[in-house]
């Protein structure tokens, strides 16, 4: 008996292993929004949960992981390199689908009371870029839709965004440019599979 179940906990074992790989794995095509959404089943009902909680839209907020981490879950910035090939510490420890901050993610965990959230989590992440934005557009005064404006924030942060900070930096706003662009192809594609995706939504909050 023992050894007839061995090949079946062998399969369930192999099974949860393909299964936890396929939950977090980056999307296959990520400049496409309805894309994502069809194949990351339930990744749209946690955008539409973050957009109507912190009136940030989504294509905004995709667009915002999608330039820090094209929806890496475990991301994190690439080491730095001593004496040209020996790898060092990173520059950073951000980390995660928002690439935010140790710092940046505590705060965010104490104003929205989610202490348990975690930076590889798909709804937390989006629910962290919602918050980002609600915040810059309260204290740099950017409106919700203005994704170029509200890149620059999120990279500076709200106090450098006020004092200007990106100014200086070309590469930056070149890189704020790309989202914004990013954001308004997503705006497009969400316009023609929205209304499908709302009726999944539907069905699937029934069981």
């Amino acid at each position: 008996m023992l050894n007839n179940k061995k090949p079946l906990v062998l399969f369930l074992l192999l099974c949860t292993g393909l299964t936890a790989g396929c939950a977090t794995s980056p999307p296959s095509n990520p400049g496409d929004i309805c894309s994502i959404f069809r194949e990351k089943k339930g990744w749209y009902g946690k955008a539409k949960d973050a957009e109507e909680k912190w009136g940030s839209p989504i294509p905004t907020m995709m667009a915002v992981l999608h330039q820090e981490s094209r929806f890496v879950h475990d991301a994190r910035p690439p080491r730095t390199k001593i004496l040209g090939f020996i790898p060092g510490p990173r520059p950073s420890d951000a980390y995660g689908y928002p690439q935010a901050l140790d710092s940046t993610w505590r705060s965010y965990q104490r104003a929205a009371s989610r202490y348990g959230a975690d930076r590889d989590d798909f709804g937390d992440a989006i629910d962290f870029v919602g918050w980002y934005n609600n915040t810059s557009q309260r204290q740099c005064r950017i409106r919700p839709d203005d994704t170029y404006h509200l890149y620059l924030a999120y990279h500076e942060g709200h106090g450098g965004f006020n004092r200007r900070t990106f100014r200086s930096k070309s590469w930056l706003k070149k890189v704020s440019h790309k989202v914004s662009a990013q954001a308004q192809t997503y705006q497009r594609q969400l316009a023609g599979c929205e209304s499908s995706l709302k009726r999944r939504k539907r069905f699937l909050g029934i069981f």
